[in-house]
C-alpha cells in the first residue's frame, strides 16, 4: 500500500508542476516496470495506441493527450507489484488519447469504448474488449493463438493472412478462433529453451550464436490476442489506409472478377483480404498466366549503338493550365546533371486513348439525362481522332462500348443504361486500368471520370490504387460533381428547394476532395471540383487542350533508358516563366 501511494503521489506532483498551457496538449509520465509485467488500460474517452517495444529499457512510457485542459483526477496511473495500471475518468467527459509504451512480451488488458485501439510490436498476451471501437494490430505472425469475439453483430474484420472460419454461437455471437505458425510440441519446447537460457550464460563461441542466444527464440513466442468487441471491426496486420468502404465477405463481382485475371499483385491481394473464401474459388478456375514480353523483345528493332530518345512531354503554367505553341528554343533537355542535345520538338498529333467513366450509381431525380447529355459533351468536344471508350459503374462496371472513333456508335451506347445502386468507384477504376487500357498497350491514354468521388462498394481501397496508377501511366481527370448539383438543375424555381442555398452550394466530401485532387497529381491530370453546371464543359475544353498540347522532344543521351519509363535522371526545364514540363514517356527511338 506505501508503494501504490508513493506512485500516485509522484503522479500527482507531475500533474500539478506543468503549465496548464502545455499539459492541455500533451502529458508524459514515466514508470517503471520490470519486463513481462502486466498493464492494464481502461479508457472509455478516446484512442489507445499501445507499443510493445523491446528497445525500452524496462519503462512504461505514457503519453495522454487531452481535448482540453486535464484536472488531477482526470487520469489514474500507479503501479501495485508488476502491474500497472491506467484508467482514464475525465470529470469533464472530454476526449483522452492514450499513446504508451510498454517493454516488449508484456501482458496487457485494454477495455474500450467506441475509441480505435491499435496494437504494435511485441507482447506476451492482448486481452482487449470494445463496444464499436476499431481493434488494429501490427505484430509478429510466427506463432499466435488468436479468439476474436463479435457479441452484437457479424464479423466485420480483415486480415493479411488466412485465418479460420466464422463459427455462430449461442445468443448471436459469432467467434474465430485458432493459431497461426508453429505446433503445440514446438511452442513449449521454445518457451522452455527460453527459460533455460535466463537462467545460465551460454559460452557463444562455442556454438557459433548471437550475444544474446534467446534472441533468435523470442522471434517465435507466442503470443496470444483475444478481441472482444460488439460491433466493432478487427483489422489484422492491416493498414487502417487500406480499409475499404465494404468489408462484408461477398461474391465477386465482374470488375473484381477482371482485377484477379489481370495479375495485378497489389490488387489482387486486396480482393483476397475481403473475399478470400471467393477469391480462392476464382483464382482456381483461372489457366497459368503466360509471362509478359521483356525488355528485349520490345526493342527489337532498335539498331546498335543508338543514343537517341524520344521525350513525351505535357507543359503546364502553375494553373494547370496546359501551354500550346513551345519550340526547339523553348526547352533544356538534362540527364544526370549534363545538357543534352535537342534534336527536334513537335506537337505530338498521335490519337489518345480516352476512357469515359461514368457513375450510374445516383437515384436522384434527372441524373440519367444529365449524365448522358454530359458524356455526349465530353465526345463532341474532343478530336475527331481519339479513340473513345465508356465505362459505367454502380455495385459493378458495364463496357458501354470499347474504344472507337464511331461517334454515333458512343451516342447509341449512351441510351442504354439505368442509374441506380451502390458505388465501385474504386473498383471501376481499376478495372479501367487493368481490363480497358492496359492490353491496347499504348502510352497515350487517358480516363475522365464523371462521379461525385464517394465510394461505398469496392473491394479495393484507395490506397490500393496508387501502385497501378502509376504503373500504368494514364492520365486521370476527375470531374467531381455534387449529386446536390444535379438535383437542383432540375428545378425550374429554385425556392421549391427546402433549402435552396444550401442543395446549390452543397459541397463534396472533403475525403472525395482530397482523393480526386491525388488522383490528378500521380497521374499527371487535373482535378475539376464543379461547383456549377457551367463549368463542365470549361472543363472539357480544358482537358481537350491539355490533351493536344504534349511535346516529342528527341533528344541525344548518354544514358540507358527502358521503354516506356522515364529516367529518374531526365528532366526536362521549359525556359519561359511560370511554366513546368511533365514527362509522360521515355523511348528510345532509331
Amino acid at each position: 500500500m506505501l508503494r501504490l501511494a508513493f506512485y500516485s503521489l509522484v503522479f500527482i506532483c507531475l500533474v500539478a508542476s506543468i503549465p496548464s498551457q502545455v499539459r492541455a496538449q500533451q502529458l508524459q509520465i514515466k514508470k517503471e516496470l520490470p519486463e513481462a509485467s502486466e498493464v492494464e488500460i481502461e479508457n472509455f474517452y478516446g484512442k489507445i495506441a499501445i507499443f510493445g517495444d523491446r528497445d525500452t529499457d524496462k519503462n512504461v512510457l505514457i503519453d495522454i493527450a487531452f481535448e482540453k485542459n486535464p484536472s488531477d483526477d482526470d487520469i489514474r496511473a500507479f503501479v501495485n507489484k508488476n502491474r500497472a495500471v491506467v484508467i482514464v475518468n475525465p470529470r469533464e467527459k472530454k476526449r483522452v488519447d492514450l499513446t504508451i509504451k510498454v517493454p516488449a512480451y508484456s501482458k496487457v488488458r485494454i477495455k474500450s469504448r467506441d475509441g480505435e485501439v491499435r496494437i504494435s510490436g511485441y507482447f506476451s498476451s492482448c486481452e482487449v474488449t470494445t463496444e464499436t471501437g476499431t481493434i488494429s494490430t501490427d505484430v509478429p505472425t510466427e506463432n499466435v493463438r488468436y479468439s476474436f469475439l463479435w457479441t452484437s453483430s457479424y464479423p466485420r474484420f480483415l486480415s493479411s493472412v488466412p485465418l479460420e472460419e466464422v463459427k455462430e454461437k449461442a445468443a448471436g455471437k459469432f467467434l474465430i478462433a485458432g493459431r497461426l505458425g508453429e505446433d503445440e510440441r514446438e511452442v513449449k519446447k521454445n518457451s522452455e529453451r527460453i527459460d533455460r537460457n535466463k537462467s545460465k550464460t551460454t559460452d557463444k563461441d562455442a556454438i557459433g550464436v548471437s550475444e544474446n542466444p534467446t534472441e533468435a527464440l523470442q522471434e517465435k513466442r507466442e503470443i496470444k490476442l483475444d478481441f472482444k468487441t460488439a460491433r466493432g471491426i478487427v483489422l489484422f496486420n492491416i493498414n487502417p489506409s487500406e480499409v475499404p468502404s465494404d468489408l462484408r465477405e461477398r461474391p465477386l463481382t465482374e470488375a473484381a472478377k477482371a482485377i484477379i485475371r489481370s495479375g495485378d499483385s497489389f490488387l489482387m491481394e486486396a480482393i483476397r483480404r475481403v473475399s478470400p473464401r471467393f477469391f480462392g474459388d476464382y483464382a482456381k478456375t483461372l489457366p497459368p498466366r503466360k509471362a509478359e514480353p521483356g525488355l528485349s523483345y520490345l526493342q527489337q528493332g532498335l539498331s546498335e549503338g543508338s543514343d537517341k530518345r524520344q521525350a513525351i512531354v505535357k507543359v503546364m503554367d502553375f494553373r494547370g493550365r496546359a501551354i500550346s505553341g513551345l519550340e526547339k528554343k523553348d526547352f533544356l533537355v538534362l540527364e544526370d546533371g549534363q545538357q543534352k542535345e535537342i534534336i527536334s520538338v513537335e506537337p505530338v498529333t498521335a490519337p489518345m486513348n480516352l476512357v469515359l467513366l461514368l457513375d450510374v450509381s445516383g437515384s436522384v431525380e434527372n441524373y440519367i439525362d444529365f449524365i448522358r447529355r454530359t458524356a455526349r459533351t465530353f465526345i463532341n468536344t474532343m478530336a475527331p481522332k481519339d479513340r473513345i471508350a465508356i465505362v459505367i459503374f454502380n455495385d459493378d462496371v458495364k463496357l458501354l462500348s470499347d474504344f472507337t472513333t464511331d461517334r454515333e456508335r458512343l451516342f447509341k451506347a449512351l441510351d442504354e443504361f439505368d442509374a441506380g445502386g451502390g458505388t465501385a468507384y474504386y473498383d471501376a477504376l481499376a478495372y479501367t486500368l487493368v481490363e480497358i487500357l492496359k492490353p491496347t498497350k499504348q502510352n497515350r491514354s487517358a480516363i475522365v471520370v464523371i462521379s461525385d468521388g464517394d465510394d461505398n462498394r469496392s473491394f479495393l481501397s484507395f490506397n490500393d490504387l496508387i501502385p497501378t496508377i502509376q504503373e500504368s501511366g494514364a492520365l486521370i481527370y476527375p470531374l467531381y460533381v455534387p449529386s446536390s448539383l444535379i438535383a437542383f438543375s432540375s428545378q425550374t424555381d429554385p425556392d421549391k428547394a427546402v433549402d435552396p442555398v444550401w442543395t446549390k452550394y452543397m459541397s463534396l466530401t472533403s475525403k472525395a476532395q482530397l482523393e480526386g485532387a491525388k488522383l490528378a497529381e500521380i497521374s499527371g491530370g487535373t482535378y475539376y471540383q464543379i461547383t456549377s453546371l457551367e463549368q463542365i464543359q470549361k472543363a472539357y475544353d480544358d482537358i481537350a487542350q491539355q490533351l493536344k498540347s504534349a511535346y516529342s522532344i528527341t533528344f541525344r543521351s548518354g544514358l540507358d533508358t527502358s521503354v516506356g519509363k522515364v529516367n529518374p535522371r531526365l528532366r526536362v526545364r521549359v525556359l519561359r516563366d511560370g511554366s513546368f514540363a511533365v514527362v509522360e514517356e521515355v523511348k528510345p527511338v532509331n
